[in-house]
């Protein structure tokens, strides 16, 4: 069979196999094209890219509706999202959340087994994720790029046998399953921070709903304070150590009006769009003019607090989600002293920095085996004499 020769649809490698279509390695299916009379206040939740990266939130659409079985998606399917910003849309997943309906612009990829295991096949379109971004942006038009059907026919790569690639895999997977581990523990760290707040200051007195003489009734604004975000003056800053500053929010933002960039600990949620997702930031970043920054003495009191918004009934927007500061500032909540504060400052912070630890391993972890995917792909790295 003769492939496409331009580097980027035909991907070198060193290791032995055939050489195959990138399209011939799965069944690729395409979500479904979701109309809001499909929507309802229950059932299960209509995937979209925004899921994939945030998980279930307020912003997220449910349905009650039965649809094919080749858009039903479980834990651990093969995700692969193929329309968006080419630079934070086009990715591959391995899906963690319940079980739900897949949104158009999402394959839905289940691998052929006679090439490929399903682990290799991930592992495959994360080293693609380059070529994926660049044919994409190739494509793109007002801020949108996509990687389509006749796209994955036309790519083509070297595929080893089934001995090889579990050897490569064996290699990745063991870094992926320590980070997948430490997420977990990390659900658990937060579960138990947010037990604390609620047996603290939520459910201490269900019975007469009162709550201690010297507690107060205040606003969020009364201990935080609450700023939009400014843009930054690049989509990604470099500090003057050359390590990358994250930017956080809509990556295409650009422009160079009193840009800020935070050296503190701060809390930052959407001001325009997806709301409902509290990002936490100890290290420095930029952010962008589509968020919220929150800073606070009380950071993990008002992280919780924030966890806790009504965001859907906050909306102010038409055409889509938006939410002020006033709004947010305005934010009922109870003030107990300040010791109190401090106290609960010291025991979930206490949680919150195993919690921390964990992130920063995982980033490492990440790295690590971001360096070592193409390498293992490509042939680089000799995995024969690896004993599985």
């Amino acid at each position: 069979m003769k492939f496409d020769e331009s580097s980027l649809y035909n991907i070198k490698s060193k290791l032995d196999g055939i050489r195959c279509s990138l399209y011939d390695l799965a069944i690729w299916k395409n979500g479904f094209a979701f109309k809001k009379i499909d929507f309802s206040e229950t059932g299960r939740p209509v995937i979209k890219i925004a899921e994939l990266n945030n998980g279930i939130s307020s912003n997220t659409s449910f349905t009650q509706g039965n649809y094919s079985e080749d858009v039903f998606i479980q834990w651990d399917d093969l995700l692969f999202s193929w329309s968006g910003n080419p630079k934070t849309s086009i990715d591959v997943f391995r899906y963690r959340l319940q079980d739900g309906w897949l949104n158009q612009h999402i394959f839905k990829v289940t691998a052929n087994e006679d090439l490929v295991t399903k682990d290799f096949l991930y592992y495959v379109l994360k080293f693609l994720k380059p070529h994926f971004t660049e044919i994409a942006t190739n494509k793109q038009t007002t801020g949108l790029g996509h990687v389509t059907i006749a796209d994955l026919k036309r790519m083509s790569l070297v595929v080893p046998l089934k001995e090889v690639q579990n050897q490569i895999v064996s290699i990745l997977k063991a870094i992926d399953d320590k980070i997948e581990v430490n997420k977990n523990i990390n659900d658990n760290l937060q579960q138990q921070a947010m037990a604390l707040f609620d047996s603290w200051f939520i459910s201490f007195d269900r019975t007469s709903g009162e709550v201690p003489a010297d507690w107060t009734e205040g606003i969020l604004g009364d201990i935080a304070t609450i700023t939009s975000g400014k843009r930054p003056p690049m989509k990604r800053a470099v500090a003057t150590d050359g390590v990358q500053i994250p930017l956080v929010g809509a990556a295409s933002i650009m422009g160079f009006t009193n840009a800020v960039l935070y050296n503190e600990p701060i809390l930052v949620t959407g001001r325009v769009g997806t709301h409902g997702v509290v990002q936490r930031f100890q290290t420095p970043c930029w952010t962008s003019d589509n968020t919220l920054v929150i800073k606070s003495p009380f950071y993990e009191f008002t992280y919780q607090v924030l966890q806790r918004v009504d965001y859907v009934n906050m909306n102010r927007g038409s055409t889509q989600p938006l939410i002020t500061q006033t709004d947010l500032k305005n934010v009922s909540i109870v003030l107990p002293p300040k010791t109190v504060l401090l106290e609960f400052e010291e025991l979930a912070g206490s949680l919150m920095a195993m919690y921390e630890a964990n992130r920063k391993e995982n980033d490492r972890l990440a790295a690590l085996r971001d360096t070592l995917l193409p390498k293992l792909m490509s042939g680089e790295i000799d995995v024969s004499d690896i004993d599985l």
